[in-house]
C-alpha cells in the first residue's frame, strides 16, 4: 500500500538505461488491460495468504495486516490485500485457465502516476508463478532494468518501460497481462489447465541480504522500506481472459472431417481438413448476412476475423461430403 504521506517526488533514473518494454498507461505501446475490459471472463475465487513483513530488515515490526483473503477474490473494487515484504497470495479458480491467443490473465495493483510526469508511477512489484496441480509452480521470467545502485525510497517513481513480467507495473484500474505461451515448454506444467496462480511480493531492498532478483540475476529496486500495516504489493484481484469455463460454443468446432479453432477467435480462425480438395465457404452473422465467402483448396486454411465486430457467427463449409455448419464467436 502507498504511504499516505508519500511525497510527489520522482527519482531520476540513470540516463544510460534504455527502455525496452511497454510504457505506462496512456502512452503508445502500452499493453495494460483495464478492469472493465470485456475480454475478462472470470476472476479468482479463492485465496491462501502468507503475510510478509512490514520491513524484512526489521522483523520486530511484525507483519502487515491490511486486507483479507476475501479482498483478493472476485471482480476488483476498492478493497485489496497487502502482502508485505516477501509475502504471497496463492489464488485458485472455479475453472482452470488455458493458453489462448495473446495474454491469458491479468493482475491488478493500485499504483499511481506522478502528477507532473505520467510516464513514471509509484509502483510496488510482484513475481507471478503458475501451477497446474497446486503443488509445483513455475515463475514467469521477470526483468527489471531499474538501476540498483541507489535505493528507491518509499516516495519514488518508476518508468514502467523498464519492467517486464512483473505484476504491479501499471496504475490502479489497469492490470499487467501474462501470456502462458511463454511457459508452454516447461516440464510438469500444463498451460491449458492452470489451476493456481501465486503472487509473490518483490522485496525492493537493494541490500544483497534481502534483495529480490529478476530472471537474469539483477537486483529489483522498488520503493523500500514501506514499514506499515499496508506495506508491500497491494493485490486487488486477478482477471482471467482464457478460461476453461463451459460456454455455449465448442472451443474446437468439429464436424465431419473439419476442425475449426480457436473458438472464440480474435484475429483469425484455423480450419483443418483431412484433404486439400476444393471447398466453398460462407461466413454469416446472426442476421444471416454473408460477411465473407470463397473457396479453400488447401488442407489447412486461416480465415481473418479481426475486421468483424464481436459476436456470434455461422460458418458454412460445402465440399464433396456435403454441407457442414459451425457456430463461432468473435471476441
Amino acid at each position: 500500500m502507498k504511504h499516505v504521506t508519500c511525497m510527489i517526488i520522482a527519482l531520476s533514473l540513470c540516463s544510460t538505461v534504455q527502455a525496452q518494454f511497454p510504457p505506462q498507461v496512456g502512452f503508445p505501446g502500452c499493453d495494460a488491460i483495464a478492469a472493465t475490459d470485456t475480454r475478462i471472463v472470470d476472476w479468482a475465487s479463492g485465496c491462501v495468504l502468507e503475510r510478509g513483513w512490514k520491513d524484512i530488515a526489521d522483523t520486530s515490526l511484525g507483519k502487515v495486516t491490511a486486507g483479507t483473503e476475501n479482498d483478493a477474490v472476485g471482480e476488483i473494487g476498492i478493497s485489496l490485500v497487502c502482502l508485505g515484504d516477501g509475502g504471497s497470495a496463492t489464488l485458485s479458480f472455479d475453472y482452470s485457465i488455458r493458453n489462448g491467443e495473446g495474454p491469458d490473465f491479468v493482475v491488478f495493483e493500485n499504483g499511481f502516476t506522478h502528477l507532473d510526469d505520467m510516464h513514471i508511477a509509484f509502483l510496488e512489484l510482484a513475481f507471478v508463478e503458475v501451477s497446474s496441480d497446486g503443488m509445483n509452480f513455475v515463475r514467469f521470467p521477470a526483468t527489471s532494468l531499474v538501476p540498483a545502485d541507489t535505493q528507491l525510497s518509499n516516495d519514488a517513481f518508476i518508468d514502467a518501460s523498464l519492467l517486464h513480467n512483473l505484476a504491479g507495473k501499471y496504475i490502479k484500474g489497469y492490470g499487467t497481462p501474462f501470456d502462458l505461451d511463454e511457459l508452454k515448454d516447461e516440464p510438469d506444467l500444463d498451460v491449458d489447465h492452470i489451476t493456481h496462480i501465486r503472487i509473490i511480493d518483490v522485496v525492493g531492498s537493494i541490500d544483497p541480504g534481502f534483495a529480490s532478483h529478476d530472471s537474469e540475476g539483477r537486483i529489483i529496486n522498488d520503493p523500500y522500506p514501506t514499514p506499515f500495516a499496508v506495506g508491500g504489493f497491494d493485490l486487488q484481484g486477478l482477471g482471467v481472459l482464457h478460461s476453461n469455463k463451459p460456454t455455449l460454443i465448442d472451443d474446437i468446432a468439429v464436424a465431419g472431417d473439419i476442425k475449426i479453432y480457436p473458438n472464440p477467435a480474435r484475429t483469425y480462425l484455423t480450419i483443418e481438413r483431412n484433404t486439400a480438395t476444393t471447398a466453398d465457404f460462407y461466413l454469416r452473422d446472426v442476421l444471416g448476412r454473408i460477411m465473407e465467402q470463397g473457396k479453400w483448396t488447401t488442407a489447412i486454411t486461416h480465415l481473418p476475423m479481426q475486421q468483424y465486430p464481436a459476436g456470434l457467427y455461422w460458418l458454412y463449409v460445402v465440399d464433396e461430403q456435403g454441407q457442414q455448419q459451425f457456430k463461432l464467436q468473435k471476441l
